[in-house]
């Protein structure tokens, strides 16, 4: 999948656990597990801006793009 979930770096550089981070946006920690371990299909944007809110960075901090062997970015999507 293009899209990488950093959610394991941006709590490293917070110093946060899960279980912090779950208590912190009011998910469980499986929900939280299945994001960080990149198993996520999708994601709200509350649930983002909540994490967002309690470690106090940008969603492309979380979530990264990049591009499968073979394909390429297209401009202006």
């Amino acid at each position: 999948m293009p899209i990488i979930v950093n959610l394991d770096v941006m709590m490293a550089r917070r110093k946060m656990s899960l279980s912090e981070l779950s208590q912190r946006v009011d998910l469980t920690l499986a929900n939280l597990s299945i994001l960080k371990n990149n198993h996520a299909k999708a994601v709200r944007f509350t649930t983002l801006e909540a994490i967002c809110a309690a470690l106090e960075c940008q969603p492309g901090d979380i979530l990264e793009y990049v591009p499968e062997e073979g394909e390429k970015c297209e401009e202006g999507l």
